[in-house]
């Protein structure tokens, strides 16, 4: 009798865990759809540019695929970003670029926009921010660490050897010298005319004019308005509005929202254990976790 109930519970755990991983797969594929994403006629995609930007090949994939779907008119990209890397910042204002020419491109600036999310930012048709939104920081940034002092108070001393003089330009073990610095300004100075030139011609400004504000300063979404970094003042809902209007979309447009991941083990840990332990107490069966003092 006791064996026959030890089968029973085992079967109905493996039964509730069957259950709840394909309950969970559901949820995973499906989860974060809001309306339009299957709806037919003219539809908006909203593409999120969260945090720091290190990778550009998530966000050019999804770009890609809103492009290649006719039904898609227009596309907004949501920055929330104080920057990241010059490379893929620069693959996705290039990406931005290329699709500008089939499909228009609006972006709406969240909490910061700053930096290299600037730099994407202005690749785009129209620009929309929130007031208060932080954004500009038009400037290329490199630090370095030197450890040599550090490793001398220890008694540790490096050994480097390189096939040429500025090999190990940047090492943290020894003071950068006067060429060096040199060398390493005119690579940041190249950049930071590049970003300039990003933005006078995305902007349609003149480039000496960009110059006066391209000193790494950070800006309100008011005061990037007043220097011609801005075009409107709004929130997303704002950006839907104007963007269905500038696309000829009439009525309420059917906006595609990113895909909203959901944490599996989040989800087993929180849900499953929960209706797992009240389902076996009902039948008499208790899990416990006993409390250990150390």
């Amino acid at each position: 009798m006791k064996q026959k109930r030890i089968l029973i519970g085992l079967g109905v755990i493996a039964g509730l865990l069957v259950f709840f991983f394909a309950l969970l797969f559901f949820i995973g594929r499906y989860s974060g759809t809001r309306p339009g994403r299957f709806a037919f006629g003219d539809k908006i995609a909203v593409v999120e540019i969260k945090g720091v930007i290190a990778q550009s090949s998530g966000i050019i994939d999804e770009l890609q695929f809103h492009l290649e779907d006719e039904g898609v008119k227009a596309i907004i990209l949501r920055i929330d970003s104080p920057g990241g890397g010059v490379g893929p910042s620069q693959e996705i204002h290039r990406e931005i670029l290329k699709i500008k020419s089939k499909k228009k491109v609006v972006t709406s600036m969240g909490s910061v926009a700053a930096s290299g999310g600037y730099y994407i930012a202005c690749a785009s048709d129209l620009i929309v921010a929130n007031p208060g939104t932080i954004t500009g920081s038009i400037g290329v940034l490199m630090q370095f660490s030197n450890f040599e002092e550090l490793l001398k108070k220890i008694g540790v001393k490096g050994v480097v050897l390189k096939s040429g003089e500025h090999k190990d330009i940047g090492s943290p073990l020894r003071e950068m010298t006067p060429e060096e610095k040199r060398i390493m300004q005119e690579v940041l100075d190249n950049v930071h005319q590049q970003f300039i030139q990003a933005v006078a011609e995305g902007r349609k400004l003149e480039y000496a004019k960009v110059v006066q504000i391209a000193d790494g300063r950070i800006l309100t979404g008011e005061q990037a308005k007043n220097f011609g970094l801005v075009d409107k003042m709004g929130n997303l809902q704002d950006t839907i509005d104007i963007t269905a209007e500038m696309v000829g979309i009439e009525g309420k447009p059917n906006v595609l929202y990113p895909k909203k991941k959901i944490s599996v083990w989040e989800l087993l840990m929180r849900d499953m254990a929960s209706v797992v332990v009240d389902v076996l107490n009902e039948k008499g069966y208790e899990l416990s976790f006993p409390m250990q003092i150390k």
